[in-house]
């Protein structure tokens, strides 16, 4: 499959963004979908990911903010986030992993595609 992300930008702390995931390639349902984030020296780290279309998961730091989501009729992932900080400020990615389990959903190795990174940034 194919990825590509957008709705990045800048936004002031306390704001909100939504990314979009646009998949081609092959329908998505069954596939885990996620999202991660990188800023400069600094590992890709894991936000959210929807396991095999069904259950949510996400990363202590984002929690109760930032809301994941799919529309498999559009082949659409989206990343709803709020209440935005200054250390939200990365590139973000999706990601699209065919087998992926469940002991691997928060790890990079865990998905076979990516999309090309929009990038977010958050004035205080």
């Amino acid at each position: 499959v194919q990825l590509q992300a957008s709705g990045g930008g800048l936004v002031q702390a306390g704001g909100s963004l939504r990314l979009s995931c646009a998949v081609s390639g092959r329908t998505f349902s069954g596939y885990t979908t996620g999202w991660f984030r990188q800023t400069p020296g600094k590992e890709r780290e894991f936000v959210a990911t929807i396991f095999r279309g069904t259950r949510t998961y996400y990363a202590d730091s984002v929690k109760g903010r930032f809301t994941i989501s799919r529309d498999n009729a559009k082949n659409t992932l989206y990343l709803q986030m709020n209440s935005l900080k200054s250390e939200d400020t990365a590139v973000y990615y999706c990601a699209a992993g065919r087998g992926t389990i469940l002991s691997t959903t928060r790890d990079v190795g865990g998905y076979d595609s990516w999309g090309q990174g929009t990038e977010v940034t958050v004035s205080s």
